[in-house]
């Protein structure tokens, strides 16, 4: 999974940035104490920086080319300077790319990807994206389930239910666990819509040629 480290001081757009991330599955890092921020992306060493310009203390701008001396993880300004001199510097101090606040979700989901991509970290992170258990892959990039040469696509409820089991493979998933796991990443669902998402899924596994791989544990909860 890809690993996201957010520099931002407005604690509402960290949030909001945190909470989207993680939504795509991406795995995430905020930094909140803004002294030694070169340190702090050497001990977490993510794949990739969302900065902004104005911190507390230290100017976003200088902050990249101070990483740019010991790291080339890619760099997105995410940042409220919009002129064409600020985007200008941005790149010319290291930067991957340049976003403008407010920005579109969608799009930043669309550049981070494509900055991830230009830098290499596709394949090397692939393999960490694709979650096996008793021969049927989860591939968490392009939220599909396949056994052999057989695939099928699953909807986000469904990507995130199954991510829950997959990576807990062989232990007992209680239905709570699942649950509290949606609502928090503001996928809004109850008891009986995720007996129907597991229905589905166990549907889509049968179209792959995989029978009883989740199996129901009364009271307890799943276990693939």
């Amino acid at each position: 999974m890809y690993h996201i480290l957010i520099i931002e001081d407005d604690t509402d757009i960290r949030s909001e940035l945190k909470l989207m991330l993680e939504n795509a599955l991406y795995q995430t890092d905020v930094i909140e104490d803004f002294a030694h921020i070169p340190a702090q992306v050497d001990a977490l060493s993510p794949d990739l920086i969302l900065l902004d310009i104005q911190l507390p203390g230290v100017d976003g701008l200088s902050l990249c080319r101070e990483i740019r001396k010991t790291k080339d993880t890619p760099v997105i300004f995410v940042t409220s300077r919009g002129s064409s001199m600020d985007e200008l510097n941005g790149i010319m101090m290291g930067g991957d790319d340049y976003i403008t606040k407010p920005y579109v979700a969608p799009i930043l989901l669309a550049r981070i990807a494509a900055v991830l991509k230009r830098s290499g970290r596709e394949n090397t992170a692939t393999d960490a994206c694709i979650l096996t258990c008793r021969g049927c892959r989860l591939n968490l990039l392009n939220s599909t389930l396949a056994c052999g040469d057989k695939t099928v696509e699953l909807t986000r409820n469904e990507l995130r239910i199954c991510w829950n089991l997959f990576s807990r493979c062989g232990e007992i998933v209680s239905r709570e666990d699942i649950i509290d796991d949606l609502w928090d990443n503001q996928i809004f669902i109850d008891d009986n819509t995720l007996s129907v998402n597991i229905t589905r899924i166990r549907g889509k596994l049968r179209r792959i040629g995989v029978e009883n791989l989740i199996e129901t544990r009364r009271g307890q909860g799943y276990r693939i």
